[in-house]
């Protein structure tokens, strides 16, 4: 059973519940409770810190959105709309004690190929990085904070 540890990230009240085997966690962005795994624990923490402190709309957030990448059916951790109803935000979670390394970023890299997102994070809840994605120059540049939504979104 996963024991919650602190993150590096500001505190929040997560509504946790106990099972019989494991912890749940309550998510309220789809609306029910989910076994609590350390990846789950570090997913839960950056959505009520993008809406508590960058102001990202609970509603524009969509979990483990599906996508095919070579012929193969994979989830992404978070994506995140602006009002018009582009993508704007694409993240990657990762377990507090897996290291992120170049494998991580691969694999943000490849589910991007299909999303095409301008924004990329990836964190395991310790260590988190930020950059932005330049279609035109197929170059990036990472950033020392994460824009706030009203920064990166024309509509507001």
């Amino acid at each position: 059973m996963f024991v919650p540890i602190p993150l590096n990230l500001p505190n929040c009240v997560l509504k946790l519940t106990k099972g019989e085997n494991c912890t749940y966690v309550y998510d309220e962005l789809r609306k029910k409770k989910l076994v609590l795994t350390p990846e789950e624990w570090v997913r839960q923490h950056w959505i009520h810190y993008l809406h508590t402190h960058k102001k990202y709309p609970k509603s524009l957030m969509q979990i483990e959105g599906g996508l095919t990448l070579n012929s193969l059916k994979k989830r992404s951790d978070l994506l995140i709309y602006d009002t018009a109803g582009s993508k704007i935000l694409l993240a990657e979670f990762k377990a507090p004690t897996v290291k992120i390394s170049e494998k991580t970023f691969s694999q943000i890299a490849n589910y991007n190929k299909v999303h095409k997102i301008p924004l990329l994070l990836v964190s395991n809840g310790i260590e988190h990085y930020y950059c932005i994605i330049n279609f035109e120059r197929e170059d990036f540049t990472f950033l020392d904070e994460l824009p706030a939504f009203q920064s990166i979104n024309p509509n507001v």
